[in-house]
């Protein structure tokens, strides 16, 4: 604020730096000036502590209206504890009247003071700042209030002491309290006629009653605020007031795409789903906007979408959902519909594939251990020596059917599974035309190895029951 600006409002607040208010506040400076009040930068004489303080100009004592709505947004501003609104630690009336408020000092600057010199903000940046508003207005619907005049210029970017942002969401001066709404001074406050808000961001609801208005209006101000910080343009640009309630009421906002080309698609959905003309359309409170923009949220933001969905839950709002999937992001739909996210939809499903993948796990260890049970007996079985003692001399035919009944009999002595063949069974003649034949061996100590060794490895691959054993290995 330059040198003239500072004289005229020190001149119309009547006050001056170096001035103590309260016999303890020392003025130091304006800090900004509007048609009903005025906040001036002051500090505490005793502790040294800085603060900012804000009361009503000398002409706005006579106005009724004005007067009771400063009060009512102190009240707001003590009842909402998050750290994104600013603290109110005092309020009062000074010597002349006026009413005032202490709260916190800040130092930063505005998000419309921020959007014009920068222009459009990154997106992360941007959804970063929205997502901190969140956490203030999830407070304030929760107590039923409505804040009714979101802007950027009402949202203040603070820095933290670990030189984070800080969003402050500032001037609950209009705002709408539920438990107020029949009362004579809510009705008096806020006629049916009245046009409260910055028509820029202002509801269509709200241009049309300022009374019937609830959570949603601020949604919509929200999503506004969201376009103008991503594009530098506002959603609607008329050149009078009359032709931007006619667009609002009437028109669609352009594509948020059109004047940012690199924003998603989805982000494009959401930022038009809060400026839905029917409010019904719109999220239906800011954890459901604040869940839609977590994809594109940067990650020290989940725990302002966490603050926000617990608040409203525990408010009981979060259960007024009319269409839970469009408000869920499409990474989370993809796994709530393939049952593979911890904690999502699908839990039966997920319960269920357990359960039959543990029976198959059992069954494959079951049958590894036969066959390793197999594959350890047979080395220790002493039915090889047999063997190559029952080969008959090489002048001689070797009976296939003995050689069958010599070879199989340890495998199948091995596995329980298979039933012990009947008497009356005819014999097989397959394993005969894989035994070796003794013309080609040398002489029957050699015949008598490659039967131990040769004839149980090609019987087994012929049996049945050796292949479910080696599948189960491979298993």
């Amino acid at each position: 604020m330059n040198s003239n600006t500072q004289q005229l409002g020190h001149d119309a607040a009547g006050i001056q730096p170096g001035q103590v208010l309260l016999g303890k506040y020392r003025i130091e400076r304006v800090l900004g000036i509007g048609g009903m009040g005025v906040v001036v930068a002051a500090t505490h004489i005793t502790l040294e502590e800085r603060v900012a303080i804000k009361f009503l100009l000398p002409q706005a004592l006579q106005n009724g209206e004005a007067t009771a709505r400063f009060l009512r947004e102190a009240r707001s501003a003590v009842r909402i504890k998050s750290e994104h609104v600013a603290r109110v630690t005092d309020v009062g009336e000074l010597e002349n009247g006026s009413p005032y408020m202490i709260m916190e000092y800040l130092e930063g600057a505005d998000l419309g003071a921020l959007a014009k010199q920068r222009g459009a903000l990154p997106i992360d940046e941007a959804i970063e700042y929205v997502l901190q508003a969140c956490e203030a207005l999830a407070e304030a619907h929760a107590l039923g209030i409505v804040h009714r005049d979101l802007k950027p210029a009402n949202l203040f970017v603070a820095t933290r002491a670990d030189g984070t942002p800080s969003v402050k969401v500032l001037d609950f001066g209009i705002s709408k309290v539920s438990g107020l709404a029949n009362s004579g001074a809510e009705l008096g406050m806020t006629k049916t006629t009245t046009v409260m808000g910055s028509p820029l961001y202002m509801s269509p609801e709200q241009m049309a009653s300022a009374k019937d208005v609830d959570a949603r209006t601020d949604i919509w101000a929200l999503g506004a605020i969201l376009y103008e910080l991503l594009t530098g343009r506002v959603p609607f640009q008329a050149d009078s007031i009359t032709q931007l309630c006619v667009m609002i009421l009437q028109q669609q906002p352009p594509p948020l795409r059109d004047k940012r080309p690199d924003a998603p698609q989805e982000l494009q959905h959401i930022v038009l789903r809060c400026l839905e003309r029917d409010r019904d359309r719109r999220y239906a409170n800011v954890a459901e906007f604040a869940h839609a923009l977590a994809p594109f949220a940067p990650r020290r933001s989940r725990l302002s979408i966490e603050r926000v969905s617990r608040v409203i839950d525990g408010a009981g709002l979060g259960t007024s959902r009319a269409n839970p999937t469009e408000s869920v992001p499409p990474g989370a739909r993809v796994a709530a519909a393939t049952g593979a996210a911890w904690g999502g939809t699908g839990g039966s499903t997920r319960s269920t594939g357990r359960s039959v993948g543990m029976i198959l796990i059992a069954l494959v260890a079951l049958a590894g251990v036969a066959a390793a049970a197999a594959l350890k007996l047979r080395p220790e079985s002493t039915e090889p020596a047999p063997v190559a003692a029952d080969v008959p001399a090489p002048a001689a035919e070797p009976s296939p059917a003995p050689k069958a009944a010599v070879v199989v009999e340890p495998v199948a002595a091995a596995l329980p599974a298979p039933a012990a063949p009947s008497a009356s069974a005819p014999a097989v003649p397959a394993p005969a035309a894989t035994a070796p034949s003794p013309r080609s061996l040398p002489n029957r100590a050699k015949a008598g190895k490659v039967a131990n060794t040769v004839a149980p490895a090609r019987a087994a691959a012929q049996s049945p029951a050796k292949k479910a054993d080696l599948y189960s290995d491979r298993k």
